[in-house]
């Protein structure tokens, strides 16, 4: 007997408390054991449409619905009695007579009617009747099953959004990509007379377990469909053969990550002498992507052990101390130090110790200019302070000192190590890595990326990037073609929001434009981008003291958790170290445990999150409160005050925006962003 496992299934075992979830997952093995549940009580659902779905009795109120027939059992949705037995009733197990799939349907006799909620806003205006042009024939072959037929010909763009609540996901999509003027791939047809569960939109919602560590590892990590199985658009892009560097892009919640794993993944598959090095720029992502990479590959040892999963950083590190010896960095107060002690040392410089900074992080430090001539002729891209020559002379003697003090100390900069190895690399015969796989690849460094293209020696499908241009909040911008990595023509952009609302997503674009372009001229656009699910509106707020603050908050907080929201799917992120005691009195007065997350970035059950917002990037939660975006906090007044000129100022604005844009994003169901008055001016932007 197939025993197989519903992603409705996980999606409501994770809605669940703590004890709730180990009785449930309890039951499930059981049925694992003994498919035919002797032991267990089954109560047949005379009310439920299809006559295959019985309930299991989990507890005293809980209970577990399965679709039984004599070669197959699949569990479908756990939850509390009532809300069990109702959502059973309200669904049929059944294959889609145009592409053979199978799809768990909403019947929709059973819906009275479609009820707009109020928070729904239009996007953009579109057509009255969206997909009237098209035929039956044509909405049958995205996946539409003949029952919401009539409804998805009327559908105008108010009705449109909870509509594809309760449609089958291939349908969803496809409808949703149709509404904003995209082409989706038509789902593949397998036939009516061949297994509906093997089609590849059915196996994006069901799994069959082998055995019982399966199952445990399939409940042990909530199934997210998005995170585990690719959509169409995806898998193309993972699939393709490029002929140079290729780039994926979108922005949060697309599935960046996803395709990154999977293209890591799949490269490995199909040479089985490759060695793929998957790759981000911080540790803490780096953890999150070993994690991810385990729950897809667990199964396949041997192909774990090729794919090398480390931070930027931490591979330069390696690689240095087998080429080198073990570097030894130099800190940034070293080297301000070393700045301020040679700009002593020059009669007639006139360079405030902030310019001397940011010049040396921008120009010198990352461009790794090693002589007068470079810096002379340098181009000062994004730099607006003009220099004359004699200025930048002076300006260089300077800059030479340190360098020679870090060269007599032994000490190096990272983007020393890297240059370095960029050099190394290049005359390898044999490269270290067959394939490169870089993940949030809009914060990689100017010689972080010279290094990756070394390494990759040019070849066809040696370089793959994925990331986002608006959630860009460590690098200056800086020309990739300039460095020999082109992605002009093999650039693709996601525009399916998987993960976080219709609500959140469009008030959190607000603080980006509708376009994003890169210094190569390559265009992102979230015009066409959409959610595929609905929400409440966020809650944006300004209070008259910190006081007021942490009260307003604790109290959202404590509805959340009332609602059913664990702590651990809840968090609070501020802007820096200096406001996380607001953070901490917000979830104490919302009688909930918090625990602050350092660099490991691993989430507890029973905890709130809270931390800064630059360690939340590559994390999600339901719940998410954004916190002190007070007017001199966000953005970072210290930031502001170092700038050296308008054009710095201006780059530290779009970073701080940004960073704010990647904490709000984090969020998958509700929202609140919250201030002391005066309130940060992006908070404007948020309400729009």
């Amino acid at each position: 007997m197939n025993f197989r496992i519903a992603d409705t299934f996980t999606a409501s075992l994770a809605r669940l408390s703590g004890d709730e979830q180990k009785v449930a997952k309890t039951t499930a093995f059981d049925l694992q054991m003994d498919p035919a549940g002797n032991g267990l009580s089954f109560h047949k659902l005379d009310r439920a449409r299809d006559p295959n779905f019985w309930s299991v009795r989990v507890s005293r109120d809980i209970r577990l619905i399965v679709h039984r027939t004599a070669g197959s059992l699949l569990l479908c949705y756990v939850d509390h009695h009532d809300k069990a037995y109702q959502w059973a009733e309200r669904r049929k197990l059944e294959t889609h007579p145009t592409t053979g799939a199978a799809q768990l349907v909403e019947i929709r006799e059973r819906v009275q009617e479609i009820a707009i909620p109020q928070y729904v806003q239009a996007a953009a205006p579109l057509p009255a009747a969206l997909f009237g042009a098209y035929d039956e024939g044509q909405l049958l072959a995205y996946g539409v099953p003949p029952e919401w037929l009539a409804d998805v010909r009327t559908a105008d763009e108010d009705r449109l959004l909870d509509l594809v609540d309760h449609l089958p996901a291939e349908a969803a999509e496809a409808l949703l990509e149709l509404a904003t003027g995209g082409t989706p791939v038509v789902p593949q047809s397998v036939g009516t007379k061949q297994d509906p569960f093997q089609h590849p939109d059915a196996q994006r919602r069901f799994r069959v377990m082998a055995d019982v560590d399966e199952l445990a590892r399939a409940l042990e990590f909530p199934w997210d469909k998005w995170t585990v199985f690719l959509h169409p658009s995806q898998r193309q892009m993972v699939e393709r053969d490029y002929s140079g560097p290729a780039r994926v892009s979108g922005s949060a919640g697309t599935g960046k990550t996803v395709v990154a794993l999977h293209r890591a993944v799949q490269l490995a598959a199909r040479d089985e002498d490759a060695r793929v090095l998957l790759t981000t720029f911080s540790d803490p992502l780096a953890a999150v992507l070993r994690t991810q990479l385990f729950r897809l590959v667990w199964n396949t040892p041997r192909l774990a052990e090729r794919v090398d999963v480390r931070a930027m950083d931490a591979i330069g590190i390696k690689l240095y101390s087998a080429e080198f010896g073990k570097p030894v960095f130099a800190s940034q107060d070293e080297v301000s130090g070393l700045l301020t002690s040679a700009a002593n040392g020059v009669d007639g410089l006139k360079a405030s110790p902030a310019f001397l900074q940011s010049e040396w992080n921008d120009i010198v430090d990352t461009w790794q200019v090693g002589s007068w001539e470079e810096y002379r002729d340098i181009k000062r891209l994004g730099r607006k302070t003009r220099l004359p020559e004699a200025q930048r002379a002076l300006l260089w003697q300077v800059f030479a000192r340190v360098c020679q003090d870090l060269e007599q100390s032994g000490k190096i900069t990272r983007a020393g190590m890297f240059s370095q190895l960029a050099e190394a690399m290049s005359r390898r015969e044999h490269p270290v890595f067959d394939y490169i796989v870089v993940d949030e690849a809009q914060d990689i460094g100017v010689q972080q990326l010279r290094f990756l293209a070394a390494m990759s020696g040019g070849k066809p499908n040696a370089l793959f990037f994925a990331g986002d241009l608006g959630q860009r909040i460590f690098q200056q911008p800086f020309s990739w073609k300039s460095l020999g990595v082109d992605i002009r023509g093999r650039s693709r952009t996601l525009n399916i929001n998987y993960r976080t609302s219709h609500q959140i997503r469009s008030q959190a674009d607000r603080l980006l434009g509708p376009e994003v372009s890169d210094v190569d001229g390559n265009l992102e656009s979230r015009k066409g981008t959409v959610s595929i699910f609905n929400g409440p509106v966020p809650v944006i707020e300004a209070y008259s003291s910190p006081e007021k603050e942490i009260e307003a908050v604790g109290a959202w907080l404590q509805q959340r958790s009332g609602e059913g929201v664990n702590p651990h799917e809840i968090a609070v992120f501020v802007r820096s170290e200096l406001e996380l005691s607001r953070a901490r009195a917000a979830v104490d007065a919302a009688g909930l445990h918090g625990r602050v997350l350092g660099k490991e970035m691993a989430t507890e059950e029973g905890f709130v999150s809270i931390t800064t917002m630059h360690l939340a990037k590559g994390m999600e939660f339901r719940v998410v409160a954004v916190m002190a975006c007070d007017d001199e906090i966000v953005p970072s007044q210290a930031r502001i005050g170092s700038a050296a000129d308008e054009v710095e100022l201006s780059e530290i604005y779009e970073t701080e925006r940004h960073l704010l844009y990647v904490a709000c994003t984090r969020a998958r169901d509700q929202l609140h962003v919250s201030a002391v008055s005066p309130a940060s001016e992006f908070l404007e932007d948020l309400n729009g």
